[in-house]
C-alpha cells in the first residue's frame, strides 16, 4: 500500500459511545514521496553513524544508563510524573515524601527498560515480552491494579471520561487480534518495508490500540528502542525518542490524532523521522562531550593524587559514569575504604570541581558530577 492510500479505520457503535477500530497494518508499505525518501535516507545515516559510534566508545555501558534514566524521567514526564534525572539516581529517603510516587514510577521505568533489553537476548520481540515488561512497569505503583502484564478485558479512553474522551480505543474484544497482527508486522521478513516507516507505523498502531489499561504510553514509546535493538539497528540501546516527544508534546500528540481522524500518515512519518535524525545526532554529540570531559579529568585531575590515591580516584570516576549522585558512604562502599578515606577523597573531587555538593547542609550531603549530568539535562 502506497502511504498516499491510507485508510486509519473506522468508528465502532459501543452502546452510549465510538470506539475507533484500526486497519491492520501486517502488509506492504510503499513509500513514493520524495521529501519521505529523503528524510528516510538521513535519518537512517544519523542512525547508522550513532550506532557506529556507540561500539568505539570504551566502558560505554556505563553512559548508557544514563541514556536509560534520562527516557525514563522524559517519558515519565510526558505522562505528568516529575521526577528530574538527579532525582532518579537518588534514593527514595533522600526525596521529600510528596516527590516519592513519582521516583517509583521512573524506577520502575528503569527496570523496565532494563528487563526488556536484556531479554532480546533469549527472546523475540513479542507480546509475551511487552506484557512481562509491563507488568514491571506498574508493579507497586500508581496503576497496578489494572490488569499488570495483560491486555485489558475492559474499555479505556483517553480524556476526563468516556463520554468526553479524545480518544477511544477499540473494543477489548479487538485488542488480542490487533496486537497479534502487530507483532506480525515487527517479524514480517518476507514484507520490504523500511525498519523506521515499520516501527513509526508501529508505534502509531500500538498507540492506537492502546493494550493495556494503563502505561501504554511509556511502552509504546519503549516499544521504538526495542524494534532498533532487536533488528540490530542499535547495537547499544542510545536512541530514546522520549526528549524529543516530550519538547514537542502537542505536535506528538497532533500527530497521532491526524492519522486517525484524517489518515494523515504523511506527516506523522515526518514528524517520526525528524525525531529520529535530531535525536541521534544529539546522542551522537552527548557522547562526544562525554569523552572530552573523560579526557580532560584523565590528563588535568588524576594525575594531582598521589599514586596511592589514584586507584580510588580512578575507581569512583568509573561509577560516576554510570550513576552520577553520591554520598560519601555511597563512596566508601563503591571503592572499599574506610568514611574517612572516602570522605577525603570527596573533598578533593569538589575541590578540584569534579563533584559539587547539592544540599547544602552538614549532615546527609548528596555530591554530583555536574559537569556531566548536565549533559542529559539538555
Amino acid at each position: 500500500m502506497d502511504i498516499a492510500n491510507f485508510k486509519s479505520g473506522q468508528l465502532e457503535d459501543q452502546s452510549e459511545f465510538k470506539a475507533f477500530l484500526p486497519e491492520t497494518i501486517c502488509h506492504e508499505w510503499v513509500v513514493a514521496d520524495p521529501e519521505l525518501s529523503e528524510l528516510l535516507g538521513r535519518a537512517d545515516r544519523a542512525l547508522g553513524e550513532l550506532n557506529a559510534f556507540a561500539q568505539l566508545i570504551p566502558g560505554i555501558e556505563y553512559f548508557i544508563r544514563m541514556y536509560v534514566a534520562k527516557e525514563a524521567t522524559q517519558s515519565s514526564r510526558i505522562e505528568g510524573t516529575r521526577t528530574s534525572i538527579e532525582d532518579a539516581f537518588k534514593d527514595a529517603n533522600d526525596l521529600n515524601p510528596e516527590e516519592r510516587d513519582d521516583w517509583a514510577e521512573v524506577q520502575n521505568y528503569i527496570h523496565a527498560i532494563n528487563f526488556a533489553i536484556e531479554a532480546l537476548d533469549e527472546l523475540p520481540l513479542s507480546n509475551r515480552l511487552l506484557r512481562q515488561t509491563h507488568e514491571i512497569l506498574l508493579s507497586g505503583v500508581r496503576g497496578q491494579q489494572k490488569q499488570l502484564g495483560q491486555f485489558r478485558t475492559s474499555q479505556n479512553w483517553i480524556g476526563v471520561s468516556l463520554k468526553n474522551a479524545m480518544f477511544v480505543p477499540p473494543h477489548h474484544v479487538h485488542v488480542p487480534d490487533l496486537m497479534s497482527d502487530l507483532e506480525a508486522f515487527l517479524h514480517a521478513d518476507h514484507l520490504f518495508v523500511h525498519p523506521l516507516v515499520r516501527i513509526a507505523v508501529g508505534h502509531y498502531q500500538f498507540e492506537t490500540i492502546h493494550p493495556f489499561l494503563d502505561g501504554n504510553g511509556r511502552l509504546g514509546r519503549l516499544l521504538i528502542s526495542l524494534y532498533l535493538a532487536s533488528e540490530g539497528l542499535l547495537v547499544r540501546p542510545a536512541l530514546y525518542l522520549s526528549d524529543y516527544f516530550e519538547r514537542n508534546k502537542t505536535a506528538y500528540i497532533d500527530n497521532l490524532m491526524a492519522v486517525r481522524q484524517g489518515n494523515h500518515l504523511r506527516e506523522w512519518l515526518v514528524f517520526f523521522l525528524h525525531g529520529v535524525e535530531e535525536t541521534a545526532r544529539a546522542s551522537a554529540d552527548v557522547f562526544w562531550s562525554i569523552l572530552a570531559i573523560k579526557e580532560r579529568i584523565e590528563r588535568d585531575v588524576l594525575p594531582r593524587f598521589s599514586t596511592r590515591r589514584q586507584d580510588n580516584a580512578q575507581a569512583l570516576m568509573r561509577h560516576l559514569y554510570g550513576r552520577p549522585v553520591v554520598d560519601v558512604n555511597m563512596v566508601a562502599k563503591i571503592i572499599g575504604v574506610t568514611e574517612n578515606t572516602a570522605s577525603a577523597l570527596v573533598t578533593d573531587m569538589v575541590s578540584h570541581g569534579v563533584l559539587v555538593e547539592v544540599t547544602g547542609q552538614r549532615r546527609n550531603r548528596q555530591f554530583v558530577f555536574n559537569e556531566y549530568i548536565e549533559l542529559f539535562r539538555r
